[in-house]
């Protein structure tokens, strides 16, 4: 009984001082930069990440797809 106070104390109390972790603000603009606010886009490449992402749903998708074909097969005999 002792223990599982003392890891819900421990628990707890990570929990509350982590909090001031979270609540960080957002980070000044770089120095050159001449826009003021929010500024859309972040430069980063989607292209390539995006393509590997899609293949491998469409892999896991078909290869879902064939194990149950082959389960219907088997179940019908």
């Amino acid at each position: 009984m002792k223990n599982i106070w003392l890891s819900i104390v421990l628990t707890s109390l990570s929990l509350i001082l982590s909090v001031n972790l979270l609540a960080q603000g957002v980070p000044p603009p770089p120095p050159d930069n001449q826009q003021t606010g929010n500024q859309p886009g972040g430069g980063a490449p989607l292209g390539a990440g995006l393509g590997v992402l899609l293949t491998a749903a469409a892999s896991y998708g078909f290869v879902k797809m064939k194990q149950l074909q082959n389960h219907e097969k088997q179940s019908e005999r």
